[in-house]
């Protein structure tokens, strides 16, 4: 069983977190702006649709993890795994095989900074993240350096069965080396709508790039859900 040394603290292999509220929104974008996004990973946007891709906005409260209790807002793209065919293709296949490219990943505390771009070469940095989860409507506000990057909303959806156990794959980039981490997620009381997700974009550079992308529009569906998770050891992509 791997093990890391972080800031002190031995980390041991998987990092569990046992439980965290899980907030999502996913919408249909270009493809090909979206491969120039993420045009620096080696990776290709998995296409949904004939020339759409898809972006996913997730923010996280992790109340109980390995890397204790934090915030957590991300930008990821679905991609085709790295060894799939050159050829093209779209629809339920493409999403069954694809992964979640993470582009930008911005955290509140320090800890799991480090332990995140150590580990599995996640993209975190700090930021100011602003959780309401009180209520049926969840809401994040997240500023980078002073400035909005965004104000996001989703709304209650309709209850849902999950899967005992869902077999996650994440994709990061990081000092020129794309990896590969295996994840897994076990999810409780989850909600799904189509749409549901309402968000205002600040004057930051990555608001920038999410009005590129063509956000705000309407979501292809949104997610509320609470969450057990573990993480494996990274892998060369």
């Amino acid at each position: 069983m791997a093990s890391h040394l972080i800031q002190g603290r031995t980390i041991t292999m998987p990092v569990r977190v046992t439980d965290a509220t899980v907030c999502s929104a996913m919408y249909p974008v270009r493809a090909d702006a979206a491969r120039a996004v993420i045009a620096y990973s080696g990776l290709d946007v998995a296409e949904v649709l004939p020339g759409k891709a898809v972006c996913t906005l997730v923010f996280v409260e992790y109340r109980d993890s390995d890397l204790d209790s934090y915030h957590e807002f991300g930008v990821t793209f679905l991609v085709r795994p790295p060894d799939a065919s050159r050829a093209r293709s779209t629809g339920l296949a493409t999403l069954r095989k694809a992964g979640a490219f993470v582009h930008w990943l911005p955290v509140d505390q320090g800890f799991t900074l480090e332990a995140g771009r150590t580990l599995w070469g996640f993209p975190k940095e700090l930021a100011d993240i602003e959780l309401r989860l009180s209520s049926p409507y969840k809401r994040c506000i997240l500023r980078k350096d002073g400035r909005l990057v965004v104000d996001m909303l989703v709304r209650p959806g309709v209850p849902v069965a999950a899967a005992a156990a869902t077999p996650l794959t994440a994709y990061t980039h990081q000092d020129g080396v794309t990896r590969r981490v295996p994840a897994k997620m076990w999810a409780r009381g989850m909600r799904v709508r189509p749409g549901g997700a309402l968000i205002r974009l600040g004057n930051h550079p990555i608001a920038k790039e999410l009005s590129e992308l063509g956000l705000p529009k309407r979501a292809l569906m949104s997610t509320t859900l609470r969450a057990s998770m573990t993480f494996g050891t990274a892998e060369a992509a």
